[in-house]
């Protein structure tokens, strides 16, 4: 292997879900174990597993996205009490019902599948992933922030708040939708803000969630129930800022009957049960994914409106096609240098920004679509619903595309046995 002075061959710049799982990825690649690798975080993962109480922050994690964490041994990490699977998914209009016009079912049992993903907390996928075998034995983790990248012919530098100038070949930035790693990078952005928030708690209905994922469109925006392993539901609620925050301040038998007429009573009478927050909503997506040396995955490359959960997942999926691209330019070089030319990275650039951007596009549509309250809109919602809901080749496409699955995956999902 040809490899000039550095400190590190690739420097991953967040140590999040998705960049822990990306070093995680390439650390365990037969290809590419034996480069360094290292991921700069300045706040450790907290250890979950004295605490039996579901975090408001969870993410529904696909089948695809499923796949990967087995690949690297961190699916088996996460207790299988705090992963909820749910096999069927139903969505409506505001102006319908659950059952009838103007309504979708999505069921794994036209799959073959045993369920459509696992609704999971964000604190145990990170923690899994930091103490899967991979992680642990070959990522070396830096305890700090950012400072300042520069980039040079022969390797970019990476200055940290402590003091210290790394010298790397591949720097990855996975450092969140308000990533520092880009901007300091000079890559830009387009996008908006939605002004709209998101209102998340978790609560119990008089009706067992049946694991199924319940969502209404409503004018000011979806409405979703999650469900949770120990019977409860998470609550994903977009709606106006100022209602958002009523939400929070409101008492909790407000809250409950809020919530069940919301959801249109679908799950009975609700029951207030969890802390509550709220955040922002935005889609972000950046102008490119790569310079010389330098790439971008995750929230850093695309900040995704939640409706349709795919976040995280999108992330995944980043870090997969990026480690297949590398390891297809190392098995033909050998040469790590090549890993840091734009062209190489351009092969992942390409793949994963068209991909990216059609689901960027299907989510904002959907939201501009569903949340206003037009007659025409609404009755135009309520035909396309269920001419889906009639259509086997279209909910197939839906299911395909929020399960991960697709001609367009990375290897490693398609390879691995189902």
């Amino acid at each position: 292997m040809h490899r000039m002075k550095t400190d590190f061959d690739i420097l991953v710049i967040g140590g999040g879900m998705v960049g822990a799982c990306l070093a995680a990825l390439l650390a365990n690649s037969r290809e590419l174990r034996d480069l360094r690798i290292a991921v700069l975080e300045p706040s450790p993962p907290a250890n979950p597993s004295g605490d039996n109480d579901i975090d408001l922050r969870v993410s529904a994690v696909s089948r695809g996205s499923q796949r990967i964490l087995e690949s690297i041994g961190a699916w088996e990490r996460i207790p299988a009490r705090h992963r909820s699977d749910y096999s069927e998914m139903i969505v409506w209009d505001a102006s319908g019902r659950p059952g009838g016009a103007g309504a979708v079912h999505f069921s794994a049992s036209v799959t073959s599948e045993p369920d459509l993903g696992h609704i999971v907390e964000n604190r145990r996928i990170q923690w899994a992933i930091h103490e899967s075998p991979a992680f642990r034995a070959r990522v070396t983790v830096l305890r700090a922030a950012l400072a300042q990248l520069d980039f040079e012919d022969d390797g970019a530098i990476v200055s940290i708040a402590d003091g210290r100038r790394l010298k790397v070949h591949v720097v990855v930035g996975a450092d969140g939708a308000d990533s520092p790693s880009r901007r300091l990078a000079g890559i830009g952005t387009s996008g908006w803000q939605y002004g709209q928030s998101a209102f998340v708690t978790h609560v119990r209905t008089e009706h067992p969630h049946q694991r199924t994922a319940w969502q209404r469109f409503l004018p000011s925006g979806p409405i979703a129930f999650l469900p949770l392993a120990d019977g409860r539901s998470s609550i994903v609620w977009t709606t106006t800022p100022e209602h958002a925050q009523q939400l929070v301040n409101c008492s909790p038998e407000q809250l409950g009957a809020e919530l069940a007429s919301a959801i249109d009573h679908a799950l009975g009478a609700v029951e207030a049960d969890g802390p509550r927050g709220k955040f922002p909503l935005r889609l972000t997506h950046a102008d490119s994914y790569c310079r010389d040396r330098f790439v971008l995955i995750g929230d850093a490359a695309h900040a995704i409106h939640p409706l349709a959960g795919q976040g995280v997942n999108l992330g995944f999926l980043d870090g997969a096609a990026l480690v297949e691209t590398l390891e297809q330019a190392f098995r033909v070089s050998g040469n790590v240098e090549q890993l840091a030319e734009r062209r190489t990275l351009r092969r992942y650039e390409r793949w994963r920004k068209s991909e990216n951007a059609l689901a960027l596009g299907l989510v904002d549509g959907l939201n501009r679509l569903f949340s206003n309250s037009s007659a025409t809109l609404t009755w135009a919602r309520r035909l396309g619903l269920s001419a889906v809901d009639r259509s086997g080749m279209a909910k197939r496409f839906f299911i395909d595309r929020a399960m991960g699955g697709g001609a367009g995956a990375p290897h490693i999902i398609r390879a691995l046995p189902r």
